[in-house]
C-alpha cells in the first residue's frame, strides 16, 4: 500500500475545500456558533476539523471508506493482520478485546497489576478473573509485568481460562517477556491479549522493546496519545492470528464505542502513522540519544538515581526496559515524590508523568528536544538544592509484597454492584470492597471490588492520601469513607 497516504486528512482537506454547509450535528456548525471566549482558548481550527464521520466526512449513502482505508494502512504499517481506529482511548479497546476473547463468568488470567480499565472490565462483562502474581521486587517496592512460568502455573491450574491478558510496558517502562508468555498460551490454544497503552512507539525502531505482534501476542492494545502524537482518547488495537475472531472484536468495540467519533482523532491518527512510517526512525534515533544523555547528566547530580536495566531487569524482574521512560529515584532526599512533583510544577511549571512514595519520572518522546531536557535537568539540579524545604515528608507507609495482595472473595461484578455501605477506614479491616481504590497515576488498583481489606493495605492507602497520593476513583478521595460489601 501506499504509506504516503493520510485518507482520513486527505477526506478533511477536501471537505474543506468543497465548502461544505452542515445541517447536521455538531451543532457550533463548524465553530460558528461557538461562543468568542472559547475561540480565543482553543482556536478557530479545532472546530473546523470537527465533523461528523457519515453524513459529514463520508457521504451518507455511498461511503468512500476513508477510515477504513487508514486502519489498512496502520496494520500493513505495524504488520498486523487487522488493525481497528478508536476515539474511545484504550480503556475503550482493551474491554474490546475481553469480551471478544472471554464472556460472562468465564476465567481470563490477568497480571494482578492491570489498570483500572481491565478491572473495569472485569466488571461489565462479568468475568471471572484469575490473578497472576507480577514479579514483586521488595526493595524497591516496584511490580513488573508476570513472567511466563506464573502463566504456565496458572494454565495448568484454571485449563478451562479463555485466555490470558498482560500489561507490558508499565507506567514505570518496564516489559514483560512477551514472547514467551505468547508460546505458553498458545501452546494450550489460548489467546494473549496485551496491554501495551505505554508502547505506541515500540514498532518504530530495533533498539526499543520488542512489541506485542513481533512477540505473537493475538491482540495489542495501544495508546497512541500517550508515546505517539495521537490526541488524548487516540486508541488503535491490532489482531492477528486465528485465535480471536476480528469480527467480534470489531463487534464488541462497537458495543461499547460511541456513535460519533471525533473525525479530529481519526486524522491524528492517520497523520501519525504516516509520520512514523517515513521519519520514525530517525526520529528515534533522536529521541533514543537525547534519553542516554539526559540519563547520564541527571545521574550525576548528588541525590538523583536514574534506574536502568541494572535495577529493573533480571531473573526474578522485568525481561527489558524502554529508555525513554526516566524513571528517577529520589528517597536519599528524604522527601516523597508527591511533594517533589508539586514543587516543580509550582516552581518550574513542569509537569511529571508517575510519582511515588520514592520517585518521580518524566517521559519522553520523539517531541522531545534539547531545550525540553535542558529544562528538566536545571528545575531537578534546583529540587536537589531546595530538598531540604520539603522535609519533613509524611510517610507512606508500603507493605511487603506479600501483604498487598489481597485475597478476591466476590466476583468484581458482583462486589460492585451488591449491597453496600460506607464506613470507615478503621472499620474496613477484613470487608469486601466494592470500589477500586487506585492510586493515580499509574492506575493500578491497589484494591478492587471483590477483594477482602487487610489492615497493611489500608493503612498504606490512607497514609498515601496523607502525603499526597491521589485516589480519583474513590467515592471518597480523601478515604474518609470506603464502599464495602454488606454481607449477609
Amino acid at each position: 500500500m501506499d504509506q504516503s497516504q493520510a485518507p482520513v486528512l486527505e477526506a478533511l482537506a477536501a471537505y474543506h475545500a468543497n465548502a461544505q454547509t452542515p445541517f447536521t450535528p455538531p451543532g457550533h456548525k463548524q465553530g460558528r456558533g461557538v461562543d468568542p471566549r472559547v475561540l480565543a482558548v482553543l482556536g478557530a481550527g479545532v472546530f473546523t476539523s470537527d465533523v461528523l464521520a457519515t453524513a459529514g466526512l463520508d457521504d451518507r449513502s455511498s461511503s468512500h471508506g476513508w477510515i477504513e482505508h487508514a486502519q489498512q494502512l496502520m496494520a500493513e504499517a505495524v504488520g498486523a493482520d487487522h488493525t481497528f481506529l478508536s476515539t474511545c482511548g484504550s480503556s475503550l479497546s482493551v474491554k474490546a478485546a475481553m469480551l471478544a476473547v472471554a464472556g460472562p463468568h468465564q476465567k481470563l488470567l490477568v497480571g494482578r497489576d492491570a489498570h483500572k480499565s481491565v478491572v473495569a472490565g472485569l466488571i461489565v462483562a462479568g468475568i471471572r478473573p484469575v490473578w497472576i502474581e507480577p514479579h514483586w521486587d521488595p526493595d524497591l517496592h516496584l511490580a513488573h509485568p508476570p513472567g511466563a512460568d506464573a502463566f504456565e502455573e496458572a494454565l495448568r491450574e484454571h485449563p478451562d481460562a479463555a485466555g490470558a491478558l498482560v500489561t507490558t510496558p508499565t507506567p514505570y517502562g518496564t516489559c514483560g517477556d512477551l514472547e514467551a508468555i505468547a508460546e505458553v498460551c498458545h501452546r494450550r490454544g489460548k489467546p494473549l491479549i496485551v496491554d501495551e497503552a505505554w508502547g505506541a512507539h515500540l514498532p518504530f525502531h530495533p533498539e526499543l522493546p520488542t512489541w506485542a505482534m513481533d512477540a505473537g501476542a493475538d491482540v495489542c492494545v495501544t495508546s497512541v496519545h500517550k508515546m505517539g502524537s495521537g490526541l488524548e482518547q487516540s486508541s488503535v488495537f491490532h489482531q492477528q492470528g486465528d485465535l480471536v475472531d476480528p469480527v467480534a472484536l470489531k463487534q464488541c468495540e462497537d458495543l461499547l464505542g460511541t456513535t460519533s467519533p471525533s473525525v479530529l482523532i481519526y486524522a491524528a491518527l492517520d497523520g501519525w502513522r504516516r509520520q512514523m512510517v517515513q521519519h520514525g526512525r530517525a526520529l528515534y534515533d533522536a529521541a533514543l540519544g537525547l534519553a542516554h544523555d539526559l540519563r547520564h547528566r541527571i545521574d550525576t547530580v548528588d541525590g538523583l538515581h536514574v534506574h536502568g536495566r541494572d535495577d529493573f531487569c533480571g531473573p526474578g524482574l522485568a525481561a527489558d526496559l524502554d529508555p525513554l521512560q526516566i524513571i528517577i529515584d529520589i528517597s536519599v532526599l528524604g522527601t516523597t515524590g508527591y511533594r517533589a512533583a508539586d514543587w516543580l510544577r509550582s516552581h518550574h511549571q513542569i509537569n511529571l508523568h508517575v510519582s511515588d512514595h520514592r520517585r518521580i519520572s518524566a517521559q519522553l518522546t520523539h517531541a522531545d528536544d534539547s531545550t525540553t531536557t535542558d529544562v528538566l535537568h536545571h528545575a531537578l539540579t534546583d529540587l536537589v538544592a531546595n530538598a531540604d524545604a520539603l522535609k519533613p515528608a509524611v510517610p507512606v507507609h508500603v507493605p511487603p509484597p506479600d501483604r498487598l495482595r489481597l485475597e478476591q472473595v466476590l466476583l468484581p461484578r458482583d462486589a460492585f454492584f451488591g449491597r453496600i455501605e460506607q464506613v470507615e477506614p478503621a472499620k474496613a479491616e477484613g470487608r469486601i470492597t466494592a470500589e477500586m481504590i487506585t492510586p493515580y497515576p499509574p492506575g493500578i488498583p491497589a484494591a478492587l471490588p471483590g477483594e477482602r481489606l487487610d489492615g497493611a493495605v489500608i493503612d498504606y492507602l490512607t497514609s498515601g492520601v496523607q502525603a499526597g497520593m491521589v485516589i480519583p476513583d474513590a467515592a471518597q478521595p480523601d478515604l474518609a469513607t470506603i464502599r464495602v460489601v454488606i454481607e449477609d
